[in-house]
This record gives structure tokens, C-alpha cells and sequence, in this order.
């Protein structure tokens, strides 16, 4: 067991129920095929890290999928909000024992293997660590304890998450990763060429 975990959060690829913000304009098909091709990127991105890995489903934990249960612990969410559900996931990794702790999305095209390393190792000698998104929330989580703050009174999904979060944080020594964009909106996809495949 390594002592450094990665926490992926995911939305169970179900029709209608993924990426409904870019589904308003591609609809619900290409939107799913969009979200799954970014699961397999982040599949991609997560399954040869020197680092442990826990998958977190938002509906119910499948146990034949993408994430190969020899590498991937699984885990269903819990909280009603997601401030709630990244805490007790952060939680029930310290309680097991982890002490460098990061949490990711599935929505990231932009994200590499190195963004996890450089979090990790900043988490060496920062208390937190933190992938800023382009929306003005963030991609990436990386802590040694649970910050109860960061995880309440959040307008989550909206552009105030990341400065709010920082806010809280003022007196923590903290290291920001380079800006990335999250996929949310059909202008996040649409001068990205691998994409067009999925809806034109």
C-alpha cells in the first residue's frame, strides 16, 4: 500500500444523467460519449501512477467496468451536496491510513499524470494543493488532513468555489497547479478537434 491516494470522483455514464450543461447543445447521446471518453482518459491518466487509486460512483458502484478492481478500490459517494461526499471520502482515506490525499473529477481532457505527481510532491512541503479550472472552481484537491471549512458552505458548480475555498484557507500554505479547463459547456469542447467526432 502506498501512503499517497487518488480519489476519483465519477458520475455513473448513464444516458441523460451526464454532462447535462453540454447536452443543451449536442444532446444526450453525444454528450454521454463525450463523458465516457473522458472516464477512459482518466483511466488513461491514473492506472500506471505510483500511487494508490479509489473510484467513487455518484449512483452505485459497478463492479465489471472500466476500472479494473485489482486497481481501483470502489466506493459509492455519500453526503447530500459534494462538499459533503469529498469530505467523508478524504476522511475514510486518512482513516485508512493514507497520508497524502488528492481528489480529481472525470470531465478533465487537459489533465496528465504530472499534475498528480507535482501535487503530491508539493504536499510534501504545503498543506494543501490546488488545480485551479477555468471556471473559477477547481480540478484537483490535494491534502494531509480534512479542512472541514473548504468543504461547507460552497456554492458548488459556480464560479465563486475556488475563491471562497482560497479564502478559507488564508492561513495554510497552499500551492496552486497550472489553470485548466473542465468540460462542462459546448464552448469548453468546441475548438478541441477530438471531440467533433461525438457531435457533428
Amino acid at each position: 500500500m502506498s501512503k499517497n491516494l487518488v480519489l476519483i470522483f465519477t458520475r455513473n455514464p448513464e444516458l441523460g444523467k451526464v454532462k447535462t450543461r453540454l447536452a443543451k447543445t449536442i444532446g444526450n447521446e453525444a454528450a454521454l460519449a463525450v463523458y465516457t471518453f473522458l472516464l477512459n482518459h482518466t483511466k488513461q491518466v491514473t492506472q500506471n501512477g505510483t500511487f494508490d487509486k479509489a473510484v467513487y460512483y455518484s449512483v452505485k458502484v459497478h463492479e465489471n467496468d472500466i476500472w479494473d478492481k485489482n486497481t481501483y478500490q470502489k466506493f459509492l459517494q455519500q453526503g447530500d451536496n459534494l462538499g459533503e461526499r469529498m469530505q467523508h471520502a478524504f476522511q475514510q482515506a486518512f482513516d485508512n491510513g493514507y497520508e497524502k490525499v488528492v481528489i480529481i473529477g472525470s470531465d478533465l481532457f487537459d489533465l496528465q499524470t504530472s499534475h498528480i505527481y507535482e501535487a503530491f510532491d508539493q504536499l510534501a512541503k504545503n498543506e494543501v494543493v490546488i488545480g485551479p479550472a477555468e471556471d473559477g472552481g477547481y480540478y484537483l484537491l490535494g491534502l494531509k488532513k480534512v479542512h472541514p471549512e473548504i468543504f461547507k458552505n460552497k456554492a458548488w458548480g459556480t464560479s465563486t468555489v475556488r475563491q471562497d475555498t482560497l479564502h478559507d484557507l488564508q492561513n495554510v500554505s497552499l500551492h496552486l497547479l497550472e489553470t485548466l479547463n473542465d468540460i462542462d459547456v459546448f464552448e469548453d469542447i468546441k475548438n478541441i478537434e477530438i471531440f467533433d467526432q461525438f457531435y457533428k
